[in-house]
């Protein structure tokens, strides 16, 4: 706990030793149990880090990094050490929080999470579609692809994931809902993808393969824009910037994967993509496409909707919730974007 501490907080073993006032060999053998921690040690770590005594106390299992984190676009390729320890920190932190809290409520999911090895089916394609026929998803656009997640018993939470580099991560822990949770600073559409992203890596991914992340992008377009919905879309049109941005709120996906998917399907030369792309590039689109083409962030539901069943119908306050997820009031709050809820006063059954 004292190492997750530290990590959720952000702080490297040696700003972290200097806080505290003593020294990194000492923190280190600390964080792994080779010196007895004395309560003075716990009282001012409990300040540094912001933290409840209480926090350090609790005896939860700890998990490690998964193997796939998905980098934010256009950023780097790569995610360092302390972006990585950050978001796992805060993604065990809310992982223990979640099993807490799923104690007073219960969720009836409306659908379930298919689980397609993609060495059995061998093609993303073909297992986006058959995704969105087990979802009973209707021909053209998702609408709503958080709720859909949602209903098949994922988590989805946004974050700013303690400014890290990363788009989406998916988090999962013996006998909990997989976590999912998506960079709230990124644009609607690029969360959409990044989701998408996620969701093939859950269902068609048992174990790493060199391919895996390629392969979860192709269910991630297939998903999204499937080939037979959208071919209506282009043929016969001239494809160009404003077709895109025309075509963008309607997929709900961003220009530059609306013309990636024109090039696939063959409605546009060589030629004609590496113009456009060209055009982008010139228009500063790759960093940031048009604010009028943009549209809402879907909203997650469910965990919101836990913690203020809890504050609502179980009758918990501010307090009684701070002393079971062991965090102060205000960052709970901030955690999980609750504001001031009226108070009333069984066990609650969450439908999705």
């Amino acid at each position: 706990m004292l190492r997750l501490a530290r990590q959720f907080r952000g702080f490297q073993q040696t700003e972290a030793a200097k806080r505290l006032g003593i020294d990194q060999s000492l923190l280190s053998r600390i964080e792994n149990g080779l010196v007895e921690v004395r309560d003075e040690y716990l009282i001012t770590a409990s300040k540094v880090y912001e933290l409840p005594r209480s926090f350090f106390e609790q005896k939860e299992s700890v998990y490690g990094a998964p193997v796939s984190v998905h980098p934010m676009w256009r950023k780097k390729a790569d995610v360092c050490a302390r972006e990585t320890d950050t978001v796992v920190a805060e993604l065990n932190i809310r992982l223990m929080h979640l099993r807490r809290l799923l104690e007073g409520a219960q969720i009836a999911n409306t659908n379930d999470m298919p689980r397609m090895d993609i060495e059995e089916y061998g093609n993303p394609e073909k297992i986006a579609a058959l995704v969105r026929a087990h979802w009973r998803v209707p021909s053209g656009p998702i609408k709503d692809l958080t709720l859909l997640a949602e209903k098949a018993g994922v988590i989805v939470v946004h974050s700013s994931l303690g400014g890290a580099s990363i788009s989406g991560v998916r988090f999962s822990a013996p006998g909990l809902p997989t976590l999912i949770a998506l960079n709230q600073d990124q644009p609607a559409d690029r969360m959409r993808f990044s989701l998408a992203h996620e969701l093939g890596h859950l269902i068609m991914h048992r174990f790493p393969s060199p391919d895996m992340e390629n392969e979860a992008n192709r269910f991630a377009v297939a998903l999204l824009m499937p080939a037979a919905d959208i071919r209506p879309y282009f043929f016969g049109r001239r494809i160009d910037l404003s077709l895109l941005a025309a075509l963008k709120p309607e997929w709900k996906v961003s220009m530059a994967a609306l013309l990636m998917r024109a090039h696939k399907l063959k409605f546009l030369s060589d030629s004609q993509h590496t113009y456009l792309w060209k055009q982008i590039s010139a228009r500063g689109y790759r960093l940031r496409e048009p604010p009028e083409t943009d549209f809402p962030h879907e909203r997650p539901e469910v965990l919101e909707k836990i913690i203020r069943l809890h504050l609502q119908s179980l009758g918990y306050t501010d307090q009684d919730l701070s002393k079971i997820l062991h965090m102060h009031e205000r960052e709970i709050r901030s955690l999980y974007g609750i504001g001031e809820i009226p108070k009333r006063g069984s066990r609650i059954t969450i439908l999705k």
